[in-house]
């Protein structure tokens, strides 16, 4: 079985150049992570570049270089094991491709038995985690069957043998209502609900398990404009509050007690003052420390923070959670990667809160109307300073693993949104989950003014929900984006806590790629690495492409040497004229002589062309296909070049991705051309396609590289993904020398080399769509790569696989890997 993945190392600090200042109702402390010379990441160490010998692209922008690395702490590495879409949990008779979400979630007190709330289908469900490889659907619970058919659940919490549903059964933003319902947990049946006075958001039970708090919300409608305001604009009464439950005794006697957040009159409380429209405070999240004497009230669009004595239930104090200015970041949505932008003094507005420890508490700061700081940070509940601050450091995160979303970049970024703290073994760990970027950073706060960086997750779209479950070594993520239309399904995702849960060699499945820092110290900023070539002068090279995704067009050297993730560490930027160009390359080949020749996807037919770059990146000539091949195209055309050379020349080896209009009569056939440089001639091959009875799917090819003088290896795929993915397959093709280059066809035979499905499954991740790079390292290795589709309806997670020795998978006499 070929090995799956990369290796790749344990965990450590992520580097962060950018400068944060924080404040808040008194002096606020706010921290940086920065190393000095060298930043550390998943146990990989970035030193400064050395200047060893020159390969391609000699002025690309380097980056540090990845010859230092430090073992893994296999003990405290979380591995995923298990992604199960929600979908397959759905009531009999629903259709599969029906919204169905899972965005808060509770647990069992065995650890066994998890629920979580799906909105969009009126409905809690049921899975069983006894086998965390292998999560079991044990199915819903509508609420249509215990109330009314636009009621939503909000959040879940299990206490013993019942679980807590909270309902938002609200007719209007102004008649705000819900409830709570007791649900026993074995038979599904609800025990009595508890009328809650408004619209509940979420739920905390006290470690005890005697009194529950629900944060009242009562949300603002955000497109109403109140007298004189904006739309969604403070005030929107009525106010919000927090509702206490008294869980003592037997669940018919259970109770709710109000505690309110304005005076009787409606003016704001002293306490709250300070904060923004505190004459209608909106509570969002609630949490309970861990001696249970405290609870802690996030106010998001109030940017505030209440502490409540849960033995009088009476507040404390509130204080802001203050602003916040980050730089080193991209701030503009113009298609590129730039991390020179900041924000200023921009309120946090957190949404999720977490207790560290009896006085420390850690929010994420998604932001609202307002605000959001695009990261977490860390207060001291006593007196409402601002011990650290993430600053830059989730966004420099997503930038170096390929999950920037630039379709957010102008708006509030990875927007971290939820945030639980929980200890394993002896190590209290925040999980932050990044609502837009689509992963967990895992962080050890030992120190709670010094979290150190441990891991990153990745996981399906929009991880809200985000449950420890200590005393199984297990973390739960569950996410709420869910479109079966653009692929993008909501799981919940399982990850085990060390060596035991360790698959592939002891090492966590994601990242595969992660990229070193450039001259300015912010990391080289990659996505949909669509394309794939050796380097002809390093066996432990590889080169790759951004497509469309990122503009300008950039062109990647990926140091694949060292134990861990491939390090981006060289990029360089494609340019014509003496102005960088945006192309959307979908293939690549390295020449051995020097610079790069790349395949080029047109929007129209003649659009697709075969570009030659130098080795600094400038356009030197394009080649235009064929016309009447161009004529056949539709939006699918160049997908993939490779080459060779021999005495005769440069042979260029071209794939199309689907088939042309006008090759009809091939039927079921799809077009590899041979370009001869030198005579400048078109030779062309028929290649047979795999065909699929799915709806709205079809097959075609992905990439191409040459095996020998004569032999291709190709990517063939569908166009699915997740548990509904069938076709990643790599096939051989023997091209017959003989061909006449006279614009006939000459069909061509294939021959399976690799499944590459299983490998992609091995990861126990959302199995990505778009197989589309591959190719023959100088060490005679098979890699491939999938493309993130820039994090754009796409989990944005890229897998590079080390396959296997090609000389055993494709054949061949081995001469292009020799090369």
């Amino acid at each position: 079985m070929p090995r799956t993945g990369r290796r790749r190392p344990g965990p450590a600090r992520p580097t962060s150049t950018s400068t944060s200042t924080a404040t808040s109702t008194s002096t606020a402390r706010a921290t940086v992570a920065t190393l000095g010379a060298f930043a550390v990441l998943g146990g990989l160490i970035l030193a400064p570049a050395a200047t060893a010998s020159e390969a391609q692209g000699a002025l690309a922008t380097r980056g540090t270089s990845s010859d230092t690395w430090s073992q893994p702490r296999t003990k405290e590495t979380f591995h995923r094991l298990a992604t199960y879409p929600v979908f397959q949990n759905r009531p009999d008779g629903e259709p599969a491709t029906a919204e169905t979400v899972a965005e808060i979630s509770s647990i069992s007190e065995d650890g066994r038995t998890l629920v979580y709330t799906d909105a969009a289908g009126k409905r809690i469900g049921f899975l069983d985690v006894t086998d965390p490889d292998a999560p079991v659907g044990l199915g819903t619970l509508g609420l249509t069957e215990l109330g009314d058919a636009d009621d939503e659940p909000t959040s879940v919490a299990v206490v013993g043998d019942v679980v807590l549903v909270v309902v938002d059964t609200s007719v209007s933003f102004t008649e705000p209502s819900g409830r709570v319902d007791v649900v026993d947990l074995a038979t599904r049946t609800r025990v009595r609900s508890i009328d809650l006075g408004g619209q509940p958001d979420s739920i905390v039970v006290t470690p005890d398990g005697t009194q529950a708090a629900i944060a009242m919300e009562n949300q603002r409608d955000e497109d109403l404009a109140p007298e004189g305001l904006d739309d969604g604009d403070l005030p929107q009464l009525p106010a919000g509050f927090v509702q206490m439950l008294d869980l003592s005794g037997a669940v018919d006697g259970w109770s709710a007690t109000p505690l309110p957040l304005v005076a009787a009159d409606g003016t704001a409380l002293p306490a709250l003052a300070d904060l923004d429209t505190p004459t209608d405070p909106e509570p969002e999240y609630v949490a309970v420390n861990p001696s249970g004497t405290k609870l802690v009230v996030t106010l998001q669009e109030n940017n505030g923070i209440v502490v409540v004595d849960l033995a009088t239930a009476t507040i404390d104090r509130a204080f802001t959670a203050g602003t916040v200015s980050v730089s080193g970041i991209d701030t503009v949505k113009d298609g590129g990667i730039d991390q020179t932008g900041s924000i200023t003094d921009v309120p946090r507005e957190p949404d999720a809160i977490a207790w560290v420890d009896d006085t420390h508490v850690a929010t994420a700061n998604e932001g609202d109307w307002k605000g959001g700081s695009r990261g977490w940070s860390v207060f001291d509940t006593t007196t409402g300073d601002v011990v650290w601050d993430a600053g830059a450091e989730m966004e420099r995160l997503a930038v170096r693993v390929g999950l920037h979303t630039e379709d957010r970049a102008a708006k509030k970024g990875v927007e971290m949104e939820g945030i639980a703290v929980a200890t394993f073994g002896r190590t209290p760990y925040a999980f932050v989950g990044s609502e837009r970027s689509n992963f967990v950073a895992v962080y050890d706060v030992s120190e709670p003014a010094a979290p150190r960086f441990v891991q990153v997750l990745a996981t399906t779209n929009g991880p809200e929900g985000l449950l420890p479950v200590p005393s199984r070594d297990l973390l739960l993520t569950s996410s709420e984006e869910d479109s079966a239309e653009d692929g993008v399904r909501a799981t919940v995702g399982v990850f085990g806590l060390g060596p035991r849960f360790a698959k592939d060699g002891g090492t966590p499945a994601f990242p595969t790629v992660v990229s070193a820092d450039d001259a300015a110290g912010a990391p080289i900023g990659w996505t949909a690495l669509g394309a794939l070539s050796a380097d002809p002068r390093a066996k432990d090279r590889l080169w790759t492409a951004t497509d469309a995704a990122q503009v300008p067009t950039k062109i990647l050297s990926l140091d694949t040497g060292a134990k861990g993730p491939a390090v981006v560490d060289r990029s360089l930027t494609v340019s014509d004229g003496g102005a960088p160009v945006g192309l959307d390359v979908e293939g690549l080949w390295a020449r051995p002589q020097g610079g790069f020749w790349l395949g080029v996807e047109g929007a129209t037919g003649a659009e697709n062309a075969l570009v030659r770059i130098d080795a600094t990146g400038v356009v030197q000539e394009s080649v235009a296909l064929p016309a009447e091949v161009a004529a056949g195209l539709g939006k699918w055309g160049v997908e993939g070049v490779s080459g060779t050379t021999d005495a005769a020349g440069e042979h260029l080896l071209v794939a199309l991705q689907r088939g042309l209009t006008t090759d009809d009569g091939l039927g079921g056939y799809v077009r590899i051309g041979r370009y001869d440089v030198r005579s400048q001639e078109w030779t062309w091959f028929g290649y047979p396609l795999e065909t699929t009875d799915t709806e709205g799917d079809w097959i075609g090819l992905s990439e191409i590289t040459a095996v020998d003088g004569d032999t291709v290896a190709v990517i063939e795929r569908d166009k699915l993904n997740g548990p509904s993915a069938a076709v990643k397959r790599v096939y051989t093709v023997d091209l017959p020398a003989d061909a006449a280059a006279d614009g006939s066809v000459t069909p061509v035979e294939k021959e399976l080399a690799i499944d590459v499905l299983p490998d992609l499954r091995a990861t126990h991740g959302w199995t990505q769509e778009k197989l589309e790079g591959l190719t023959i390292g100088g060490d005679g290795q098979v890699w491939a790569v999938t493309d993130n589709d820039g994090v754009e309806d796409a989990t944005g997670e890229t897998v590079l696989l080390e396959l296997g020795k090609a000389k055993k998978l494709l054949g061949g006499d081995g001469s292009v890997a020799r090369r």
